[in-house]
C-alpha cells in the first residue's frame, strides 16, 4: 500500500512539472489535459500547487478550460480562499452553475464563506424553494449540527410496499447523499423510523415499509454541538445520522464525510490547547497563511501565564539559596528532577485527556485512576531512582548521603507529578470544561514547583540542611 502511495505522489509530482511548463508555454489546453488524468480531489490538490508555484491567475485559466461536470467536483474541493478568486475570476453565470450543480452541504458551506454580494447574485438566480431552504440553513450558528446537513435524503412513507419504495429509490436516488438509509416521516413530517437499504433489498416486495422499519434510531437536534454529534458518529459508527427540530421533524441527515471534517478540526483544536496554543479567532488558516502577528497573539497568553508561574520557582529556589551554599552539588541535579517531573505529568495528563475525549475513562473513575498513577509513578520512580544512584554514586563520586537524597526525591517527585497530570483533568471536566484547555506547559511549571519543594525537602531531611 505505502509503495503505491509513493508511485501515486510520484505522478502528481512529474505531472504538476508538465502543467508548470506547459503553462510557462502558453499550452493551456495541454496542462488542462494533463490535469484531467487524475480525479477531482487530485486535481484540487495540483490546482492548489499551481497557485503556489505561479499565481491565482494560471489556476483560474485551468479552472475555465475544465468540463463543466469536472469543474463543480474540483471546486468543492479547493480551500477558501481560492474558491473566492476564482469566483472573483469568472462569470456570474459560471460561478451560478457551478454552486447550483453542488451538493448541497457543500453549497452551503461555499455561500458561507463568498461575500455577500456574491451570495446575493446567486440566490437571485436560485428556484424560490431552494432559496429559502438555502437561507434557513445559512442562518443555522457554524458550531450545531443544522450547519453540517444536508436536505438530500430518501423519504420513505410508513404505508408504503417495499417493492414501492424500490422503485422511488431507484428514481431519485442519484440526487440523495446516501441511498444506504432511508426514513420515514408520518404526514406531519415527523421522524417515526429508518430502514436500511440492505433491510429492503432482502424483504419481500409485499411488506409494508411500517412492519421492517426501525424505531429505536439515533438522531440529533438542528441545535446540537458538533463536538457531540462528532461524539455520536465515533460511538455508533454510521454512515449518516437525521437531525430533527424540537418537533421532531426531519429537516435533514449528516453523512460521516461532513463530521471527518469536525473531527479534524476538533483533534487539531486540542493538540494546540494542550501545549499552549490559544486560537483567538478560531481560524482554520494552514501555518503559513496566518500572519506573524497572530501566530503571536495565539501563543503569547500561556507564555505570560508560565512566566509568571517560574516567578514562583525562583522564589523556591531564593528561599533555600543559604542552604544549599552549604553543598554546591545538589544544584547540578535541579534541572533533572524537575524535566523528569514535568514530563512524567505530562504524560499522564496527555493519556488522561485522551482518555476522557474517548469515552475510556470518566470523573467517577477518580480513585482507581489516582491508585494506578500511584503504582505506575512507584514503579517509574524506582526504576528512574536506581538508575540515578549508580550515576550520581558512581560516576559523579558523590557521597552516598547526596545520592540518596536525589534518588528519594526522583521518586517523590515522579509519583506526585504522576498524580498531578492524572488529576487535574479529571478536575477540569468535572467543573464542565474542556481538559485540553489544560495546557501540558502549565501542568509541567506546576510540577516544576512541587519537585523542587520536594527536593529541598528531602535535602533538610536527609543532610540536615
Amino acid at each position: 500500500m505505502d509503495n503505491i502511495m509513493m508511485d501515486s505522489d510520484m505522478l502528481m509530482e512529474e505531472s504538476l512539472e508538465k502543467i508548470l511548463e506547459l503553462l510557462e508555454n502558453k499550452k493551456y489546453f495541454q496542462a488542462r489535459d494533463e490535469l484531467l488524468k487524475y480525479n477531482g480531489v487530485d486535481i484540487a490538490e495540483l490546482l492548489e500547487e499551481v497557485t503556489e508555484e505561479t499565481d491565482i491567475d494560471m489556476t483560474i485559466i485551468l479552472f475555465r478550460l475544465l468540463p463543466k461536470d469536472v469543474s463543480v467536483e474540483v471546486f468543492s474541493e479547493l480551500p477558501t480562499d481560492d474558491q473566492v478568486e476564482i469566483v472573483n475570476g469568472i462569470t456570474d453565470k459560471e460561478i451560478t452553475f457551478i454552486v447550483q450543480e453542488m451538493d448541497f452541504d457543500d453549497k452551503i458551506d461555499v455561500l458561507e464563506e463568498l461575500p455577500a454580494n456574491v451570495v446575493d447574485k446567486i440566490l437571485e438566480k436560485t428556484p424560490k424553494n431552494e432559496r429559502k431552504l438555502i437561507n434557513t440553513f445559512l442562518n443555522y450558528p457554524d458550531t450545531c449540527a443544522g450547519s453540517l446537513m444536508t436536505p438530500d435524503y430518501i423519504s420513505l412513507q410508513k404505508d408504503w410496499s417495499v417493492g414501492e419504495a424500490l422503485e422511488y429509490i431507484k428514481k431519485v436516488g442519484m440526487d440523495a447523499e446516501t441511498v444506504y438509509t432511508c426514513y420515514v416521516k408520518d404526514s406531519g413530517r415527523k421522524l417515526i423510523g429508518i430502514v436500511s437499504l440492505s433491510t429492503l433489498v432482502i424483504s419481500d416486495d409485499e411488506i409494508k415499509i411500517k412492519d421492517i422499519m426501525r424505531t429505536d434510531y439515533v438522531y440529533e437536534n438542528v441545535y446540537d454541538d458538533q463536538e457531540d454529534v462528532s461524539e455520536d458518529f465515533k460511538k455508533y459508527g454510521f454512515l449518516a445520522i437525521p437531525v430533527v427540530d424540537k418537533e421532531q421533524r426531519l429537516v435533514g441527515i449528516i453523512t460521516v464525510d461532513d463530521i471527518l471534517d469536525v473531527m479534524e478540526e476538533e483533534a487539531t483544536e486540542d493538540i494546540e490547547r494542550m501545549n499552549g496554543v490559544i486560537d483567538w479567532e478560531n481560524s482554520d488558516k494552514g501555518y503559513l497563511d496566518m500572519s506573524v502577528w497572530q501566530h503571536v497573539i495565539n501563543r503569547l497568553p500561556w507564555l505570560v501565564i508560565l512566566m509568571i508561574a517560574y516567578i514562583f520557582t525562583g522564589m523556591i529556589i531564593t528561599s533555600f539559596e543559604g542552604r544549599l551554599s552549604q553543598i554546591i552539588s545538589l544544584v547540578a541535579y535541579m534541572p533533572m528532577l524537575m524535566g523528569t517531573g514535568g514530563n512524567t505529568g505530562s504524560q499522564a495528563a496527555t493519556l488522561i485527556i485522551r482518555g476522557l475525549a474517548t469515552d475510556e475513562v470518566d470523573t467517577s473513575d477518580v480513585f482507581k485512576i489516582l491508585w494506578k498513577e500511584v503504582r505506575i509513578g512507584f514503579l517509574i520512580g524506582a526504576i528512574l531512582s536506581a538508575l540515578n544512584f549508580a550515576r550520581v554514586y558512581w560516576l559523579d563520586g558523590q557521597s552516598a548521603m547526596i545520592a540518596l537524597t536525589v534518588c528519594t526525591a526522583m521518586l517523590a517527585i515522579v509519583i506526585f507529578a504522576k498524580i498531578i497530570g492524572s488529576m487535574i483533568p479529571l478536575f477540569v471536566k468535572k467543573l464542565k470544561l474542556d481538559p485540553a484547555l489544560i495546557a501540558n506547559p502549565a501542568i509541567s511549571s506546576v510540577s516544576d514547583m512541587v519537585a523542587l519543594s520536594i527536593y529541598f525537602a528531602m535535602a533538610m531531611l536527609l543532610l540536615g540542611l
